[in-house]
């Protein structure tokens, strides 16, 4: 029987009733990029996959387009997440879509009772329109504000149906209802697949090849992605938002003093992922052991992993907040 992953990793899709998250689950689930992605969600009911993206239904699953799937974990969302990591092949990220008035917290505790699962991290969609009186009602103010403060990024959606000044006005108001998040403002169908799906753990067999552009010099380099479109495209609306920079790392990198550089609050940085060999450089064809930083919303983690060549840094942060310079290493 095969190893079971080191660890499966698992993105919480939060916010309140309305905000967008099915049209952030299907955008998701266009721009896979190859990856498996396992959808949660507590009933089918509650969530609206597009009906060309199913294959196939039985017991409690929805085969899904590219190797995706999507269960109903009722109840039982332990033994789901334990299910799917030993699913051959299991998926290489799980997103848990929560009910509209579901809070993060609460299930990411859940979450970490099952072995091998990996809280990456939690995302909470706010409608642009709508979040403020939302946030105080006096009935549901609570649980919307709650949702806000438990996220490491804020998604401000359907950003269509509020005025320039306004959204200006909107955005420091939800930085500090939720200080501990990274905010963003972009519709969810533009949001850059890789921030949220980029979670892959190399291991044996599958050595991590993180979405990136050499660059020898420092100029800012466009990912390769459905949203973002490829380097030297006309700029999108997700390009108004969103910088990325990628560039390769010296051997002997502090992957921890660069994760907390990353994390800080001031970096701009949404979200950030390196991979570094121990010792030298290793081959471009010759996997070597090594070391995976990840970073989102404010934290950071390194864990082992499989690395094959040079090492390699890649960001993605809020255009006008944050300036590759500050981490070009040499």
């Amino acid at each position: 029987m095969d190893e079971l992953p080191r660890t499966l990793p698992t993105v919480v899709i939060g916010g309140y009733l309305g905000a967008g998250k099915t049209t952030l689950i299907n955008h998701l689930l266009r721009h896979a990029g190859g990856r498996r992605i396992a959808v949660l969600v507590n009933d089918f009911g509650e969530v609206n996959i597009d009906a060309d993206l199913i294959e196939g239904a039985e017991a409690g699953v929805l085969s899904l387009a590219g190797g995706c799937l999507c269960c109903s974990f009722g109840d039982d969302l332990i033994g789901t997440l334990s299910g799917l990591r030993r699913r051959n092949p299991a998926p290489d990220v799980v997103l848990i879509e929560l009910s509209g008035v579901a809070l993060p917290a609460a299930v990411q505790r859940s979450m970490r009772l099952a072995p091998g699962i990996d809280v990456a991290g939690t995302l909470v969609l706010a409608d642009a329109a709508d979040i403020r009186r939302q946030a105080g009602d006096r009935y549901v103010g609570d649980t919307v504000r709650q949702q806000l403060r438990e996220a490491d990024w804020v998604l401000v959606n359907k950003t269509d149906l509020l005025a320039a000044p306004a959204l200006q006005d909107l955005l420091p108001w939800l930085a500090a209802l939720a200080p501990g998040a990274r905010v963003m403002a972009c519709a969810a169908h533009a949001l850059p697949a890789e921030l949220v799906l980029g979670w892959r753990t190399a291991g044996p067999g599958d050595v991590d090849r993180a979405d990136h552009t050499d660059d020898d010099d420092d100029e800012l380099a466009q990912f390769v992605s459905p949203a973002l479109g490829s380097f030297g495209r006309p700029v999108s609306p997700a390009d108004q938002v969103f910088a990325s920079h990628s560039q390769r790392l010296p051997a002997g990198t502090d992957l921890a003093a660069l994760g907390a550089a990353l994390a800080a609050p001031d970096s701009g940085v949404l979200r950030a992922k390196a991979l570094l060999a121990d010792g030298p450089a290793g081959a471009a064809d010759i996997d070597a052991a090594g070391w995976l930083l990840q970073v989102a919303g404010g934290r950071w983690q390194v864990s082992p992993a499989v690395v094959r060549g040079a090492g390699r840094l890649v960001l993605i942060g809020l255009r006008g907040q944050f300036d590759a310079r500050r981490f070009v290493l040499h």
